[in-house]
């Protein structure tokens, strides 16, 4: 069977919808962090966040305070970003580490060796490192575990100024923001539809001309 990743000296993966099952887990971790502003406005969170995946928590909360919150909520006085922001990470935490890790992740990995491979994720970085050290998966991204507060944009452009991305590299996401980060960094993209949020993926894949995948399990 073809190694379909062969041809790359660098492989880069987002974390959620990819690696891990969490895709839901942090849908309702947002919804239930911004309930206290109402339930019409936990929605409009919702709307956003599932319309951006792949954008960090830092960022989505600014958006709802500054945009959401004066537009849905009438005279609420609401949890602060900071407050926001605890909350959400106490209610994401319990669930990253019991939601599935991706089938055939290992099995890819001793398929590609010799490859540096990376996490170029939205979520939280000291949260991630810490959950991927828990989970017993970091070793498998000698490149590293990167994410925010930094874009994946701004991750992409450092990690290959730097080095630590080789010019053949490819990016396995499941968002339409994963392959436009990918698309501004030079990067060929993949993407994996079986934990994707993204609606209609088919139809926006084969427009864009984008190859997609079950998961990785279907890669190794």
């Amino acid at each position: 069977m073809t190694n379909i990743l062969s041809g790359y000296s660098t492989v880069i993966f987002d974390c959620d919808g990819v690696v891990l099952n969490s895709n839901p887990v942090k849908t309702k971790a947002f919804y239930e962090a911004v309930l206290p502003y109402g339930e019409n406005a936990a929605k409009a969170m919702v709307e956003y966040h599932l319309a951006n995946g792949g954008i960090s928590r830092y960022k989505k909360f600014e958006h709802f305070l500054q945009q959401i919150v004066p537009e849905v909520c009438c005279d609420v006085d609401g949890p602060s970003l900071d407050n926001l922001l605890s909350s959400y990470a106490e209610r994401v935490w319990s669930g990253l580490l019991t939601c599935e890790v991706a089938g055939g992740l290992e099995r890819l990995r001793g398929k590609n060796p010799n490859s540096n491979w990376l996490i170029a994720s939205g979520g939280d970085q000291v949260e991630l490192r810490n959950l991927f050290e828990l989970r017993g998966i970091s070793n498998l991204f000698n490149g590293g575990v990167f994410g925010s507060p930094d874009s994946k944009e701004g991750i992409l452009e450092r990690e290959k100024q730097n080095g630590n991305i080789g010019e053949s590299a490819v990016f396995i996401g499941d968002s339409k923001y994963d392959y436009f980060a990918a698309k501004q960094a030079g990067f060929d993209f993949l993407f994996v539809w079986e934990w994707t949020e993204v609606k209609r993926y088919e139809e926006w894949c084969r427009a864009e001309g984008i190859t997609f995948y079950k998961n990785l399990g279907e890669l190794s």
